[in-house]
């Protein structure tokens, strides 16, 4: 019986080859040349090739080093490669880790709540290349939109009762925005509309949303100007409602301009880092608290407005993420000085009129707490897993109590009673504050200036 031989059964003949392509002119890609690594071309060598191929024709590069049975091909083919259906092309497919290796989210909901499944080094690889659990900040937009109309509704408001958007009449309004009656009526934080000051009787006449003079000859009831419909429980203030209504608020169109470029920047880069779940719980607790604290330790007689320590507490947010991913980030010593600097000018900022620094301490401290339990840490081990989540529990804890304690303390006790030089935390001593001192109301003989 004969054997046929196909040709691709034929051995390999190198001396054909060399015949064919000449050795001086030939490359290959067998070997480097000189382009590449410096190495002249020698052209084809079969020693060269016997060598890189083995003694049969066979690559030390095979797709897999198992050697099919003797024979398998048939007569003189005991050398032939391997059969196909014995390598091992690629792994067969896993739906579990598929899912797991999944970059997009399922949808956006989860995607905002962080419901994605991924593994430790795609988390550590989108960390470096600042991919967050969402694309946009959609909650960010939402809010600054909200917070145009709401400035727009404060300039109306004073336009209505002054004649000028501005006021100019009886003092100039520093941040370009309305007068402080226009404030407290459109929702300032302002403690004689929340809970009985004391030494402020509540007949105290105050001056009207529109009395432009200086000092005040329209006297309304505080009632009147606390608006809202005045007060529900026998004319005792009740407006709990100013410790969130001040978020979107703002004393000027400088103070606006100021909140939306950190609001738009910082906050929106956390927004996208945390989901729009947990960056709105932050958001709002760390405004909330800023004006529990404000509430407290401010002077009682003036307004406070502002997002502030809602913004306040998404740039806390930005430290822990730096401390919990400190061997990630690169240079994080220098970030970390320019983040000293930058809270430190912010801070100063505090004490521009109408703008109250316990909103940007108290909002910074609540976005420390409530940060460490919503933004997503990267735990490299299990032992760090643990840490992360005895801190979780512990600021969980020490927020709720904060919480409390602070927001008893005002409806029960005298605010100031408690700290008598934490005034000067969010006051500079000035004539027209009577140096930080009292209540910050002034008394005239027709009523209250404010």
């Amino acid at each position: 019986m004969t054997t046929t031989h196909l040709p691709e059964d034929q051995p390999f003949d190198h001396e054909s080859v060399v015949r064919g392509h000449g050795r001086s002119e030939s490359r290959t890609n067998l070997l480097p040349n000189e382009s590449n690594d410096g190495i002249k071309d020698a052209g084809y060598e079969p020693a060269y090739v016997d060598a890189a191929y083995g003694p049969y024709g066979q690559s030390e590069y095979t797709l897999h080093d198992k050697a099919g049975p003797a024979g398998a091909y048939g007569p003189g083919t005991e050398h032939q490669q391997p059969y196909y259906s014995d390598m091992d092309f690629a792994e067969p497919y896993d739906a579990s880790r598929a899912e797991g290796m999944d970059e997009k989210p399922r949808s956006s909901i989860a995607r905002a709540l962080g419901l994605r499944t991924r593994s430790l080094q795609q988390r550590i690889d989108d960390k470096k290349r600042g991919i967050g659990r969402q694309r946009r900040p959609y909650m960010v937009y939402l809010l600054s939109l909200a917070m145009l109309g709401v400035f727009i509704y404060e300039l109306v408001l004073n336009s209505k009762n002054q004649g000028t958007p501005i006021s100019f009449h009886p003092v100039v309004n520093p941040m370009l925005g309305p007068s402080q009656s226009a404030l407290i009526n459109a929702g300032a934080r302002y403690p004689p509309c929340m809970t009985h000051v004391q030494g402020l009787p509540l007949d105290t006449q105050f001056p009207c949303l529109n009395d432009t003079a200086n000092p005040p000859d329209r006297l309304c009831p505080l009632e009147e100007v606390c608006g809202f419909g005045g007060f529900r429980d026998d004319s005792e203030p009740d407006q709990w409602f100013r410790f969130i209504t001040p978020i979107f608020l703002h004393a000027g169109i400088i103070h606006f301009l100021l909140n939306m470029l950190a609001q738009l920047t910082a906050a929106a880069e956390m927004e996208r880092e945390m989901g729009s779940g947990g960056f709105l719980i932050v958001y709002f607790a760390a405004g909330i608290f800023g004006n529990v604290l404000g509430g407290n330790f401010s002077l009682v007689g003036v307004p406070s407005v502002g997002a502030s320590g809602a913004i306040f507490g998404t740039i806390a947010v930005t430290w822990i993420d730096l401390l919990a991913h400190w061997k990630i980030y690169h240079r994080p010593g220098r970030k970390l000085a320019w983040m000293v600097v930058e809270l430190v000018i912010a801070f100063a900022i505090g004490y521009i009129p109408f703008v109250d620094n316990f909103a940007h301490i108290g909002g910074f401290l609540m976005g420390i707490l409530t940060g460490m339990v919503f933004y997503p840490i990267i735990s490299a081990s299990h032992r760090h897993r643990i840490i992360v989540w005895s801190l979780r529990a512990a600021t969980t804890a020490v927020a709720i109590v904060l919480f409390v304690v602070l927001i008893r303390n005002f409806y029960t006790s005298d605010p100031y009673s408690a700290c008598t030089w934490c005034r000067y935390l969010s006051c500079i001593p000035a004539s027209y504050n009577n140096q930080c001192k009292g209540n910050g109301f002034s008394f005239t003989s027709g009523g209250t200036s404010i």
